[in-house]
């Protein structure tokens, strides 16, 4: 049985970790739960920005946050480009899905021609740093991480609830024709919110590429596990993605402190399945 010293440490990197799960279900959920629309490029625009903010730092000695603040506004514009395609052609639910898997390959496909399969890692000055807490080590870009995050989810969510355009998402996603009949531009709203969602996985991405090992494949690596998060969390919720998020960090962390790492994915899908038994309308 590991120690109370090894346990509290995997506590506190699984909570961290899931920052990011929660950051980048953010997006996803906010598309899917008030747009009916399940984006899977949404993982690799998160990826496509990691890769541009790692060339910008190597190449041209671009800090990550002024990277960050070309990347985002970026993602933001292919997001909302985006949807203006699933609006012209009339997409559904099941078919946004294949376009989005379609769109991602593509991307995948071009992020590997472009900087090949080769695993890069963006070294930066400040990547090994952390803050010393008793027994306890707490990584400082994760931390900021979970700072950022939990700033976007709570400023989404107050947004969503005391804003004319986030009541007007949430009365659109609801019952469109009776949100249209009080004057609610539902098309314009939808491409605002696409957008938001990308800039969302700019944001990720950018600590994608601080954090992790960069490569193509790595782009599915997050799928599973993010969709978990949306779910338990319940669609159109950023605070319930960000705080789902942190429970798989959580409970993946001390499954592997406990048992192995090959259980981490075992209990995210365990959790989900014990909410969605316990609650079949938790959606």
């Amino acid at each position: 049985m590991p120690s109370a010293t090894l346990l509290g440490q995997a506590l506190i990197s699984g909570v961290l970790a899931g920052g990011l799960y929660g950051l980048l279900a953010m997006g996803l959920s906010l598309s899917w739960g008030l747009l009916r629309l399940v984006n899977l490029s949404h993982f690799a625009l998160a990826f496509l920005a990691a890769y541009i903010v790692y060339e910008l730092g190597t190449s041209y000695h671009v800090e990550p946050w002024w990277s960050a603040a070309m990347v985002v506004p970026l993602m933001f514009a292919i997001g909302a480009g985006q949807h203006w395609l699933f609006d012209r052609f009339k997409v559904n639910e099941l078919a946004s899905l294949l376009i989005t898997f379609s769109f991602a390959v593509i991307l995948e496909v071009a992020i590997q021609l472009y900087w090949t399969a080769d695993f890069r890692r963006y070294e930066t000055e400040y990547a090994t740093r952390s803050i010393k807490a008793g027994p306890f080590y707490i990584p400082v870009l994760e931390l900021v991480l979970c700072i950022v995050a939990g700033l976007l989810a709570w400023g989404t969510w107050l947004w969503l609830r005391r804003t004319y355009v986030g009541k007007a998402l949430r009365a659109a996603a609801e019952d469109p024709a009776i949100a249209a009949a009080y004057g609610v531009d539902h098309k314009k709203l939808a491409y605002l919110l696409s957008g938001i969602g990308a800039a969302y996985a700019g944001i990720a991405g950018t600590f994608i590429a601080l954090i992790a090992t960069l490569a193509p494949a790595q782009i599915w690596a997050y799928l599973g596990v993010v969709f978990a998060v949306v779910i338990i969390g319940r669609l159109g919720n950023p605070m319930g993605a960000l705080l789902a998020g942190m429970l798989i960090g959580a409970s993946e962390s001390i499954a592997m402190a406990v048992l192995s790492p090959a259980w981490a994915p075992v209990v995210s899908f365990s959790v989900l399945i014990a909410i969605l038994l316990w609650d079949p309308e938790w959606l």
